[in-house]
């Protein structure tokens, strides 16, 4: 990024009025890999305050822990999990960005689950940027609720 793109883009964030540019968004319009990012950013501060039940000292425990359940390998097994759950017009937004041109990273996920999770993420964005807030928090809940029970059966099978 030049420092010419970046002065106008620090420029339209903050308008000398205040407006915030975002609400008046078409959400249908804008690109998958967009609502997935507003989605990623949700889903991580969802799972991170619902570990606050469980643990509120150790630091290092709390992010090792919401790394594995916001991981694209983790949010596939959980889309999976809850899929007979959404709409279909949930399940359209997912085929979206699952199918958005990206590039999967070179981690640990398989490309097909960082494109579900991917797919995932922008139901969860655009719930968000359409501010159906009740329905965002009943898929994230569904989700972690799946995450946890996919965690307990690997470990109760041996797997880590």
């Amino acid at each position: 990024m030049t420092f010419e793109h970046f002065s106008q883009l620090v420029e339209g964030m903050f308008p000398p009025d205040g407006s915030q540019r975002y609400d008046s968004l078409e959400v249908r319009e804008l690109s998958p890999l967009i609502t997935a990012y507003v989605g990623d950013a949700y889903y991580h501060l969802f799972v991170r305050t619902r570990l606050l039940a469980y643990e509120q000292k150790a630091v290092r425990v709390l992010n090792e822990f919401s790394a594995k359940l916001v991981s694209a390998n983790m949010q596939a097994q959980s889309y999976r999990a809850i899929e007979d759950s959404l709409t279909d017009e949930e399940r359209e937004i997912f085929r979206r960005g699952r199918n958005a041109h990206s590039h999967a990273p070179r981690r640990s996920a398989s490309v097909a689950d960082y494109h579900a999770s991917t797919g995932f993420e922008a139901i969860l964005g655009t719930l968000y940027l359409t501010k159906q807030f009740e329905r965002l928090q009943e898929i994230a809940q569904l989700s972690f609720s799946a995450a946890v029970e996919i965690i307990k059966a690997q470990k109760e099978g041996g797997k880590s």
